[in-house]
């Protein structure tokens, strides 16, 4: 049995939703009906939740402000060294509950919401979500964003502010359509506009040679505002900055029209200029090579690094400003989030040559000191390479400093492998087979001190397939950064419930330390515990089966087994997979005494065919099985619209299996598959991206593994894969094909799915016959499993014990440690309600460590 707490502990574990203090309650409400009044200039009798939302947002930003200045006077006294994270995704979701969250005020909230006579639920469904990302990407940076505020880092996010985020997902008549994700319609109350920080960003013109050196010239500017959004660290007092651009015509934009009578004209071309940050593109692991795109990767870029260097050079008062740059990489840490930031390279030369005069040998040590490139894929696909073509219309001066990084980088080769013409071939920046190209990825790893993947099986792969040669040069180069999540959003917010019996358990300091998490394998034997934990799922669930309910035509029955696959739409993470087994389920049914339900979310890019042939032929499917009189209650399929984090924070607590089902190999890491493990649900998967260490924290008899391995699916490379073989071979696998051939799912047009049958039949990249049959015996294994509750919570129960590894937390740690060479501090900022000179104390405190 699990040791009951005394009342100090119980005291103590109420500080995760933070303490209700009738002060703190009467302060909220006065600042709630202030902003209602005098900020929405509204009453009660005609305002909306949407107003009361927005009055609930400004009154706990109000609780930032003063932290968020605080925090700057700080960095301003310390002088530590900045990290700056570049990424053109940050999927941020929404703020208002992760902000109560980190500044202990939920509770408060919660009960002065409620003594105003509102429903805090309803309010917090009206904020839209921050979509500035496409996936796991963008998730990733936004987890970081919270580590790095709750390690007391100086860290700063930089991105692009689009105006229009990842597209709104609707499904009509089983087909995916695209709607444009409007997000700041209503205003965005958590960003400040910084107009007074603006600045030049140039496109087009020529290089001319002067005696000075090369001068880029008769280019066209556009104007970058920034946009700061505070990033709250939990329970410390530290807000840091997320920082993102929008792009502007200066005024006298194409203004020389006037003067032959189109002023209309010309100022209607100004949007032109701000249609680089109109939209974030909405492909993942897919490359596209766009003049726009190209554009908004320089735009963040230049726009970025202008910034870092007038905050290099600003220094507190009465200590000169700095004019050298030898201490640059000292100061400044500069993170690439894939190669999407790459131009940052060939930027901070050119600023260094061009601007700053310093010589090329000097500037490009410490271009490479300050670099570090994470990269999240290994699918050719998906690695960008710019046409040189393009770059020079577009870029003509970072084009020709490329050149010269690519001419000693293969002056340096050559000399090493002298005649090895292959090795300079495969190791060049410019790729010239067909038309010449830039390869992005090799420009950030010449570019950088340190490489990192980000699992360990894929920070292998990276190494010793897809850039061997690149590692063999500089192996100390490269490392490897398993991904995180910040377990503040993916369970203090998301699933309260097991939180609180968590901290009930162990006490609540595993918020910051998530390996405190391995305790609760004490009372993995614990009947309590055991139905406790069982208790919170349950309740998740027939919270979710009532908004499914709500949403979509179909019953619920919340005993089932919620078995959820939360993925893009993609090939390689084998969706097809998951929806020949459940046609295999559908025709077993007759024998089945299993009610399952699978869901299967998650946008396709709009130009993906294939992808949206998937969902059409996954929404077919449940067409039949939802309709099908004989399978009743059995088995439903769910195809939820619009995926997205706020809808990720509902479905992941009521999950019991989460599919992490890519061909072994392919899978970067995954992040998806820890926060499922985080709150209570057992993975069915492959060992690919993390899956291999999430096996390895657990136990591998602890989660569902199943299919080839790395090396099994190299070798079938080898021989050869034939789909036909596995299709005769397997009589189960042979009847669905042949239902989705027929036309079964597509009586009115039988040839719907052509296109998915032939790719499976004749070109599948992804091997998906060759684990049908390991999968569906797997999945046999999982159904037997549930049937007992006990033995099934006692896996959870350890599966959770397990994700202490999979903490934001630790993985910002070890950049921090062995990347940016910066040390986390636990020191506290003193609160606002200090004086200034509390600063100062802290400061030499923070020097003495």
């Amino acid at each position: 049995m699990a040791t009951p707490l005394t009342d100090q502990e119980k005291r103590k574990q109420i500080s995760i939703r933070g303490i209700v203090g009738v002060e703190n309650v009467a302060e909220l409400k006065k600042g709630f009906n202030r902003h209602l009044h005098f900020t929405l200039v509204k009453d009660r009798n005609i305002a909306t939740p949407r107003d009361y939302y927005f009055a609930l947002a400004h009154t706990v930003r109000d609780h930032l402000v003063g932290r968020w200045i605080r925090t700057q006077q700080f960095y301003y006294e310390a002088d530590p060294k900045r990290v700056y994270y570049l990424s053109l995704e940050f999927y941020m979701g929404r703020t208002l509950q992760n902000t109560m969250i980190n500044l202990g005020l939920q509770n408060a909230c919660d009960e002065a919401i409620y003594q105003l006579g509102l429903d805090m639920e309803e309010l917090e469904e009206m904020e839209e979500d921050a979509g500035l990302g496409n996936g796991g990407l963008g998730r990733l940076a936004a987890c970081f964003l919270d580590s790095m505020a709750t390690l007391g880092l100086a860290a700063y996010g930089y991105g692009i502010r689009y105006e229009y985020g990842i597209f709104n997902q609707k499904i009509r008549d089983g087909w995916q359509v695209e709607e444009a994700d409007d997000w700041l319609r209503h205003g965005n109350p958590w960003e400040k506009a910084r107009p007074e920080y603006m600045l030049p960003v140039h496109f087009y013109g020529r290089v001319e040679e002067t005696r000075d050196g090369p001068k880029w010239v008769d280019t066209q500017v556009v104007l970058a505002m920034p946009y700061d959004t505070p990033i709250p660290g939990y329970m410390n007092n530290t807000v840091n900055t997320m920082r993102l651009w929008s792009a502007r015509a200066p005024n006298d934009f194409n203004l020389k029209d006037f003067n032959v009578g189109d002023y209309i004209q010309a100022v209607l071309d100004r949007n032109l200029a701000e249609n680089i940050s109109r939209v974030l593109y909405p492909n993942d692991n897919f490359f596209e090579g766009k003049e726009l795109r190209l554009k908004q990767e320089y735009f963040v870029v230049a726009a970025t690094l202008q910034d870092i260097i007038r905050r290099f050079k600003t220094t507190k008062k009465g200590v000169p400003g700095r004019t050298s740059f030898k201490s640059f990489p000292d100061k400044v840490a500069i993170q690439l989030n894939d190669t999407h930031p790459a131009m940052a390279i060939p930027e901070l030369m050119r600023i260094f040559l061009d601007i700053e005069k310093i010589d090329w040998d000097t500037a490009w040590d410490l271009t490479r000191r300050t670099f570090a490139y994470t990269n999240h894929t290994v699918l050719p696909e998906a690695l960008e390479r710019w046409p040189v073509q393009l770059m020079e219309k577009l870029l003509p001066r970072h084009l020709q400093i490329i050149y010269q990084i690519n001419q000693a980088h293969l002056d340096k080769i050559a000399a090493l492998y002298p005649n090895d013409m292959d090795k300079l071939r495969t190791m060049s920046l410019i790729e010239e087979d067909g038309s010449k190209r830039v390869n992005m990825a090799h420009l950030c790893i010449v570019g950088s001190h340190a490489v990192n993947g980000v699992a360990e099986i894929h920070s292998n792969i990276i190494k010793t397939q897809v850039f061997r040669n690149f590692s063999e040069l500089e192996p100390n180069k490269f490392q490897n950064k398993t991904n995180g999540i910040t377990p503040r959003r993916w369970l203090l917010l998301c699933n309260p419930g097991l939180a609180e019996l968590i901290a009930e358990a162990i006490g609540e300091d595993y918020v910051r330390d998530l390996g405190e998490l391995r305790m609760l394998n004490d009372l993995v034997n614990d009947a309590t515990f055991i139905r406790d934990v069982s208790k919170v799922k349950q309740d998740n669930k027939v919270k979710f089966a009532q908004y499914l309910e709500k949403e979509y035509p179909v019953k619920i029955n919340p005993a089932s087994m919620f078995d959820v696959h939360v993925k893009r739409i993609h090939e390689y993470k084998r969706q097809l997979l998951n929806c020949l087994h459940i046609i295999t389920m559908y025709n077993r049914t007759c024998s089945t005494v299993m009610i399952m339900i699978v869901f299967d979310p998650l946008q396709a890019a709009p130009g993906y065919h294939m992808a949206k042939m998937i969902i059409k032929l996954i929404t077919s499917v449940a067409d039949v099985v939802n309709n099908d009189p004989v399978v009743g209650s059995k088995l439903k399929v769910i195809f939820l619209e619009n995926y997205r984090v706020s809808l990720a924070e509902k479905v992941i607590p009521a999950t019991d299996l989460s599919e992490q089902i890519s061909t072994a190999g392919t899978e970067a890491s995954g992040t998806g598959n820890m926060k499922f493990m985080l709150n209570g649900a057992l993975t069915i998967g492959t060992m690919d991206g993390a899956n291999v260490e999430m096996a390895e924290e657990a136990g591998e008899e602890n989660l569902f593994i199943f299919g080839m391995r790395v090396e099994d699916v190299a070798e079938m490379d080898k021989k050869g894969y034939d789909a036909m073989a596995y299709y005769k071979k397997i009589p189960e696998l042979k009847q669905v094909m042949d239902q989705i051939t027929s036309g079964f799912f597509s009586p009115k047009n039988p040839e719907l799915f052509k296109d998915l049958t032939e790719m499976l039949f004749k070109h599948d990249r992804f091997k998906v016959f060759a684990d049908f049959e390991a999968y569906v015996k797997c999945q046999e294994k999982v159904s037997k499993l549930y049937k007992n509750p006990v033995e099934w919570t006692k896996m959870v129960i350890k599966n959770i014990a397990a994700t202490g590894k999979f903490s934001s937390d630790r993985t910002i740690k070890e950049y921090a440690t062995e990347v940016w060479g910066v040390e986390p501090t636990n020191l506290k900022i003193p609160p606002p309600s200090e004086p200034r000179e509390a600063i100062e104390e802290t400061v030499k405190a923070l020097k003495k460590m």
